[in-house]
């Protein structure tokens, strides 16, 4: 060489596409393409490392060296001043950039992106920007854009492509990521032989350019010109020691010859905004395509297992698919293993494949270990061919003040965001627990929905929560948007509760506000909730609006009596509240249709719970509330002008609390179910009294003096309006429980007499005499001790007394 030396860039540079930069294409989130990607770089030992993505990270690079970042993470860029406006730029292990940004890393090789800047990709396309944060990234422009592009000239909409899809239809394929499994993953880079695999990615890329230019991605002509600058720009400070690392689908664009001048003309005139960038964790199933990330894979676990496992992957795989099956208590033996690895080797080679891929392990798994069942593969395609990874994020990366204090909560209070669902269950009379409750209440509140609440299992008290937890990766820009109203989370949601106390349209939603106040303990904002609560009420005339906002105060005062929180001005505004609502009930339910009228009864409803609870609370002029609340209900049920559904309600409320005796109720419903009650009037009382999944059919199966009246009412309704009450009464019936309405039918098929008893003797039920039987009840007594263990117990004391006594 004449003492020349020659660089492993300018050697390979010169077995690949002649002078220039050694560029890399890739596929995003491609195993193949990292492991080539890898061996390419230790080959071509290049002085400056360029990857497709946004230059502001450029800062954000020494990071990924950081012992505390694993990967799935992402970059998200957001406006500063409206941090819903964002893009990611997600990374796995095995995507292709962080494979280079670690071996640069490793090398002591500067890592620069070379993408369009955020501030211009955020700022372009305003109205896919407010379509919301989910979209595609720049990494991935094989398949689209990052979710701030504009949207393509609908002209040319036709002229998107696939290119993947393209290259596997042109091969004879029907599925592109069985061909890429077969040219890429299934191929070893061979020694000696790194570039092969991007030579020929590039020569397919170039024939597909050429027939469809840009293919439909106009915004690629721009980001291509920016990259070109930025290319030409490490060529003069680095010389031929440059390697791109870049979407296969743009390497045909770096390597033509463009004019400085022409590549500056296209970038000319971009909008701009201020932005803020970061690392954010990121998951396997938001790689996914299932989750709607247009740019996504298809089996981002699997193509994790490949990229890791050093050899023997299908061997490997079965491994795992066998150890996930056992843990849920599936009988998967080793020679299940064996079995499943020799017919996916035995499909591939039926199928021309030089190695099982994941259809062929796939269909094995599902022959061999799940017995042709598709319903436990469906939990190997959910945990392990999409997974649940979670990535993590070292602390130091930047973020914005109210993210490093929901980081300090989490760790103080133990609760790790994790990808999976899982319940946590609350006890609140512990502190852990209840500081536990207050954060999600409060993240809630600021529509950071990490926790949803979810209905208790073993215990009704008000004193235990569940919570389904799940951490996505959008709930980052979630963070940083509710970053706005304070810099902790005690601050931005007390700061968002008065916010959204005056921005409130009606008082349901004031009151929804102050229970969630109290829920998420937040004394500086309620003084300015009470405060317009007791505005909107005392201003609010309707009694719908009244009526529905009750409920929410009165349990409010509830969750506010087992967290210990003053609520003595809440209650009083309860009561006001409550008075007002007795006073103009009856004349509301006057004159309703049938719709009206369902909806005052369910509010009827609503109050009666809410006064039952409201009687309870120690707070002044609470004490008469349910007197008071009785003579409403016995206005409601004797006013001719009152629906039908709302008097048979009151009725109903009222024998439910004492107040009324069986014989009168008895007697109103004779009353209502006389010949002269029109039969749809008739029907809709009956609805009210013993419909709405009220126990009532319990009330006619021990009382059938009203089974009776009812039956004889029915039976008498004439032909012709038979077919209006029908559906009423199909509706009625049809909540009841099986086994109620089959005590029904043999009640009313025996032919239940009228007057035949009072309620609680049991003579006209099957099973059941006027009088306990004692000779049968002591034959069951036997083994009833037998199941309580009454007789072992007996003894063991008898035992014990023995031997204190011997």
């Amino acid at each position: 060489m004449g003492g020349v030396q020659v660089t492993g860039v300018e050697e390979a540079v010169g077995r690949a596409a002649g002078a220039g930069p050694l560029l890399l294409g890739v596929r995003h989130h491609g195993p193949g393409s990292a492991r080539a990607v890898r061996a390419a770089l230790e080959e071509a030992r290049p002085r400056v490392v360029l990857i497709e993505g946004p230059p502001e990270a450029d800062a954000l690079v020494p990071l990924a060296a950081d012992a505390e970042m694993r990967p799935p993470v992402a970059l998200l860029a957001h406006a500063v001043d409206e941090p819903g406006r964002s893009a990611f730029w997600p990374l796995a292990e095995f995507s292709p950039e962080w494979v280079a940004i670690r071996w640069a890393l490793e090398h002591d090789v500067p890592a620069r992106f070379i993408d369009l800047p955020a501030t211009h990709t955020l700022a372009w396309g305003t109205q896919e920007d407010e379509a919301g944060v989910e979209g595609e990234s720049p990494l991935d422009a094989e398949t689209a854009d990052s979710e701030g592009a504009s949207a393509p000239d609908p002209g040319h909409a036709d002229l998107r492509i696939d290119p993947l899809g393209v290259l596997a239809e042109t091969a004879g394929y029907d599925d592109p990521e069985r061909w890429w499994e077969d040219v890429v993953e299934h191929r070893g880079v061979g020694k000696g032989n790194a570039l092969a695999p991007f030579t020929v990615l590039e020569e397919a890329m170039g024939a597909l350019r050429e027939t469809y230019g840009s293919g439909g991605h106009d915004r690629d002509l721009v980001r291509e010109a920016y990259m070109r600058l930025q290319v030409r720009a490490a060529q003069r400070e680095f010389e031929d020691g440059v390697a791109v690392v870049c979407g296969a689908w743009h390497v045909p664009a770096l390597r033509r010859k463009t004019t400085v001048a022409g590549d500056k003309a296209l970038l000319k005139g971009l909008p701009k905004v201020k932005t803020d960038m970061t690392w954010v964790p990121w998951t396997h199933r938001r790689l996914s395509r299932i989750s709607g990330y247009g740019a996504g894979i298809d089996s981002p676990g699997w193509y994790g297992h490949l990229f890791s496992a050093p050899d023997r992957p299908v061997e490997r795989w079965m491994t795992k698919v066998a150890g996930l099956l056992r843990a849920e208590d599936r009988l998967v033996s080793s020679a299940h293993v064996i079995e499943a690895v020799r017919l996916a080797e035995t499909l591939a080679a039926m199928r021309g494949r030089p190695l099982p891929g994941l259809s062929e392990t796939t269909d094995a798994v599902r022959a061999v270990m799940c017995e042709g069942s598709d319903v436990p593969l469906a939990l190997v395609q959910d945990r392990l061919i999409v997974g649940d990874v979670l990535g993590e994020v070292p602390a130091s990366a930047p973020a914005v003040p109210l993210q490093r204090d929901l980081a300090r909560l989490q760790r103080r209070l133990r609760l790790k965001p994790e990808a999976l669902e899982r319940e946590l269950e609350l006890d609140l009379r512990k502190d852990t627990d209840a500081a536990r409750s207050r954060l999600l209440h409060r993240l809630r509140l600021l529509g950071v929905a990490w926790g949803e609440p979810a209905a208790s299992r073993g215990s009704t008290g008000t004193f235990r929560e569940t919570w389904r937890l799940r951490w996505a990766p959008e709930l980052s820009v979630r963070v940083a948007e509710a970053g706005v109203w304070g810099t902790t989370v005690l601050s931005a949601a007390t700061a968002k509760a008065e916010a959204d106390a005056v921005a409130a349209q009606g008082l349901a939603d004031v009151t929804a506000l102050a229970e969630r106040c109290l829920l998420a303990e937040l004394p500086d904002a309620l003084p300015t909730v009470m405060r317009i609560l007791a505005d909107r009420a005392a201003l609010d005339s309707d009694v719908g609006q009244l009526a529905q906002a009750l409920p929410a105060l009165v349990r409010s005062l509830r969750y506010g009596d087992v967290r210990g929180t003053d609520t003595g001005a809440l209650g009083e505004v309860a009561a006001g509240l409550a008075e007002r609502v007795f006073v103009g009930l009856p004349p509301a339910c006057a004159a309703l249709d049938a719709d009206g009228a369902e909806e005052m009864r369910r509010h009827v409803d609503a109050v009666h719970g809410a006064v039952g609870l409201l009687g309870d609370a120690p707070a002044a002029g609470q004490g008469h509330l349910r007197a008071r609340w009785q003579s409403v209900l016995r206005v409601l049920c004797g006013r001719d002008t009152v629906p039908g559904v709302i008097r048979g309600r009151a009725v109903r409320l009222l024998l439910d609390d004492g107040e009324l005796a069986q014989d009168e109720a008895a007697r109103l419903m004779g009353l209502v179910l006389s010949p002269g009650t029109p039969p749809a009037d008739a029907a809709a009382w009956i609805e009210g009294f013993v419909g709405g999944g009220s126990g009532g059919g319990m009330l006619l199966v021990h009382d059938e003096r009203l089974l009776g009246l009812v039956d004889a009412w029915l039976t008498g309704v004439p032909a012709e309006a038979f077919t209006d009450v029908l559906p009423l009464l199909r509706r009625t019936f049809s909540a009841y429980e099986p086994g109620v309405r089959r005590t029904l039918g043999e009640l009313v098929r025996r032919g239940p007499g009228a007057g035949s008893g009072a309620a609680g003797t049991g003579s006209g039920i099957p099973g059941f005499a006027a009088e306990l039987d004692t000779v049968r009840a002591d034959a069951v007594l036997p083994v009833v001790r037998l199941l309580l263990g009454l007789d072992e117990e007996e003894e063991h004391i008898g035992n014990d007394l023995v031997g204190a006594t011997g």
